[in-house]
This record gives C-alpha cells, structure tokens and sequence, in this order.
C-alpha cells in the first residue's frame, strides 16, 4: 500500500512520467508499476489542461 501511494500521490501526481516511476521503484516491467498506481482525477484534469494550452484550444 505504501508503494502504490508514493507512486500514485507522490511522483505521479507531480508530474514524473510512469516510465521514470518505474526505474524509480526498481521495476523492469511497465506493467509492475501499473499495478501500484493509478490515475487520480487531479490528475486527468491537469494534464487535459495541460494538452490544451499546448494545442492552443479555447472553448
């Protein structure tokens, strides 16, 4: 459990990408780490606005 919160609250949520998290955390498998995270919300709704500001999009 404590693996999954630093991954997810931790590193995920301030913006290190899921390939680095799993170097982190010593995994040779993408799919190991994405056993310990998942995405928050918070998240989802950064990175859509994120996307947005680079493709320029108002709405």
């Amino acid at each position: 459990m404590a693996r999954q919160t630093l991954a997810t609250t931790v590193i995920l949520s301030n913006g290190v990408p899921i390939e680095t998290v799993s170097k982190m955390l010593g995994h040779t498998k993408l799919a190991t780490t994405q056993i310990y995270t998942r995405v928050l919300d918070k998240k989802l709704s950064e990175d859509m606005l994120a996307l947005q500001k680079k493709l320029n999009i108002n709405h």
